[in-house]
């Protein structure tokens, strides 16, 4: 699975380079070297500060606008309908694009209803080519797309071996919508690259466990946007397509699922109240 087709029938590439957490200084040189190693898909955010330096790289890379997939996202912030086209065209000044291949409503708080009018409208306009939402747990998800006029054609939510989220991706293919991990390496808690399991079936295929990773995700239908500063690793989590893991491989994966996440607890009402109130401007 190189590529997956949306709901509304745009191509997506199903392996990205992800610049979260990624120094603002170190952006531009990061997204340049992923272009350089043959990714075609950048995932940012607003709330991330580096959609200038995103822009910039790609501005320099010399590559033709329609063979990018560029994402970025929508804050909570700016979920007022005005306030989201206001945040919208600020990210694309940013980024320094005439059209956006895919706009996120980055989590489930405040007035999403109004953002995603918003964004629906853009939408019809044909300034983006897809919409979606980050976070959205199975329930919230259902409620918007069926209260609204657009269904969503990805959820990006948090999915690894530790939280593998089963019954979302088991929703997400019955509605028609693309499953897409963050943090597809747990942000390295516990200890996940060296995971006895992980690494068995790494040596197996004489791979890394990153590569394994990534490669489970593919196999179960997800895209997949892996961070990394190093060229050498990017150039890793880039080349999963030569290898297979057998049913007995993704069965033996499957068992280090945590049923829960390593990185933060969604239903932990002071985490939920920080990120919902979160300011970035």
């Amino acid at each position: 699975m190189k590529e997956v087709r949306l709901n509304n029938g745009v191509v997506m590439p199903a392996v990205g380079f992800g610049v979260y957490q990624i120094p603002v200084e170190d952006t531009e040189r990061c997204v340049s070297d992923a272009l350089e190693v043959g990714y075609r898909m950048i995932d940012t955010a607003s709330a991330y500060f580096n959609e200038r330096q995103v822009g910039d790289a790609l501005r320099r890379s010399g590559l033709r606008r329609e063979d990018v997939f560029v994402t970025t996202k929508l804050w909570v912030q700016d979920y007022e309908y005005d306030d989201a086209l206001r945040a919208f065209d600020l990210s694309m000044k940013n980024l320094g694009l005439d059209y956006l291949d895919l706009y996120l409503l980055h989590k489930p708080y405040g007035n999403y209803y109004a953002a995603w009018r918003a964004v629906e409208k853009l939408y019809k306009e044909g300034r983006i080519r897809a919409i979606g939402v980050t976070s959205f747990s199975s329930e919230r998800l259902q409620d918007l797309f069926l209260h609204n006029e657009v269904k969503p054609m990805v959820n990006q939510i948090e999915t690894n071996p530790l939280f593998q989220q089963r019954r979302a991706n088991d929703f997400l293919r019955q509605e028609g919508i693309q499953h897409e991990a963050w943090a597809p390496f747990a942000e390295g808690q516990r200890d996940i690259f060296n995971n006895p399991t992980i690494k068995a079936v790494a040596a197996a295929h004489g791979k890394t466990t990153a590569q394994v990773i990534l490669r489970w995700l593919n196999q179960r239908g997800v895209v997949v946007i892996p961070k990394s500063v190093s060229r050498e690793r990017m150039a890793e989590n880039f080349d999963i397509f030569g290898f297979t893991l057998t049913d007995d491989e993704m069965r033996r994966m499957a068992v280090l699922d945590a049923g829960r996440s390593p990185v933060y607890d969604d239903q932990d009402l002071p985490t939920v109240r920080g990120i919902g109130l979160h300011k970035i401007h």
